[in-house]
Protein backbone atom coordinates (compact mmCIF):
# COMPACT_ATOMS: atom_id res chain seq x y z
CA UNK A 1 0.00 0.00 0.00
CA UNK A 2 1.44 3.41 -0.91
CA UNK A 3 2.18 5.98 1.78
CA UNK A 4 1.36 9.14 -0.19
CA UNK A 5 -2.42 8.62 0.04
CA UNK A 6 -2.69 8.99 3.83
CA UNK A 7 -1.42 11.54 6.35
CA UNK A 8 -2.32 12.37 9.94
CA UNK A 9 -1.45 15.40 12.00
CA UNK A 10 -2.46 14.17 15.43
CA UNK A 11 -0.93 17.19 17.17
CA UNK A 12 -3.32 19.51 15.34
CA UNK A 13 -5.65 21.16 17.83
CA UNK A 14 -8.60 20.24 15.61
CA UNK A 15 -7.72 16.56 15.01
CA UNK A 16 -9.97 14.95 13.97
CA UNK A 17 -11.89 17.95 12.71
CA UNK A 18 -15.16 16.09 12.09
CA UNK A 19 -17.28 14.90 15.01
CA UNK A 20 -17.70 11.14 15.13
CA UNK A 21 -14.71 10.45 12.87
CA UNK A 22 -12.48 7.51 13.77
CA UNK A 23 -9.13 9.08 14.74
CA UNK A 24 -7.24 5.93 13.72
CA UNK A 25 -8.43 6.03 10.10
CA UNK A 26 -8.88 9.80 9.67
CA UNK A 27 -6.64 11.25 6.94
CA UNK A 28 -5.62 14.90 6.94
CA UNK A 29 -4.14 14.80 3.43
CA UNK A 30 -7.02 16.88 2.10
CA UNK A 31 -7.37 19.11 5.15
CA UNK A 32 -9.25 21.61 3.01
CA UNK A 33 -11.28 19.65 0.50
CA UNK A 34 -10.16 20.45 -3.04
CA UNK A 35 -13.63 19.53 -4.30
CA UNK A 36 -15.47 22.25 -2.37
CA UNK A 37 -15.55 24.50 -5.43
CA UNK A 38 -17.41 21.85 -7.42
CA UNK A 39 -20.51 22.62 -5.39
CA UNK A 40 -23.20 19.97 -5.85
CA UNK A 41 -20.87 17.94 -8.10
CA UNK A 42 -18.28 17.21 -5.42
CA UNK A 43 -19.69 13.77 -4.63
CA UNK A 44 -19.62 14.26 -0.88
CA UNK A 45 -22.39 14.46 1.69
CA UNK A 46 -23.06 18.10 2.46
CA UNK A 47 -25.91 20.51 3.10
CA UNK A 48 -26.41 24.18 2.49
CA UNK A 49 -26.97 26.62 5.33
CA UNK A 50 -29.95 28.96 5.25
CA UNK A 51 -27.55 31.56 3.86
CA UNK A 52 -26.61 29.31 0.93
CA UNK A 53 -23.15 28.36 2.22
CA UNK A 54 -21.98 24.81 1.62
CA UNK A 55 -21.62 22.95 4.94
CA UNK A 56 -19.30 19.95 4.70
CA UNK A 57 -18.94 19.35 8.44
CA UNK A 58 -20.59 15.90 8.19
CA UNK A 59 -18.64 14.79 5.11
CA UNK A 60 -15.77 12.38 5.56
CA UNK A 61 -15.17 11.61 1.87
CA UNK A 62 -11.79 13.43 1.59
CA UNK A 63 -10.68 12.02 4.94
CA UNK A 64 -10.90 8.35 3.99
CA UNK A 65 -7.82 6.74 2.51
CA UNK A 66 -9.87 4.67 0.05
CA UNK A 67 -11.20 7.88 -1.56
CA UNK A 68 -7.78 9.34 -2.41
CA UNK A 69 -7.83 8.25 -6.08
CA UNK A 70 -11.45 9.34 -6.59
CA UNK A 71 -10.60 12.81 -5.25
CA UNK A 72 -7.58 13.05 -7.57
CA UNK A 73 -9.70 11.99 -10.56
CA UNK A 74 -12.05 14.93 -9.95
CA UNK A 75 -9.21 17.45 -10.04
CA UNK A 76 -9.74 18.01 -13.77
CA UNK A 77 -13.05 19.67 -12.83
CA UNK A 78 -11.22 21.98 -10.43
CA UNK A 79 -8.66 22.86 -13.08
CA UNK A 80 -11.45 23.67 -15.51
CA UNK A 81 -12.97 26.10 -13.00
CA UNK A 82 -9.60 27.82 -12.60
CA UNK A 83 -8.79 27.95 -16.31
CA UNK A 84 -8.78 31.43 -17.81
CA UNK A 85 -11.60 31.85 -20.29
CA UNK A 86 -10.73 33.81 -23.41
Amino acid sequence: MPNYDFFQHKKCEYFPCHKGADPETFSCIFCYCPLYALGENCGGSFTYTKDGIKDCSRCLRPHRRENYNAICEKMSGILELARKKE
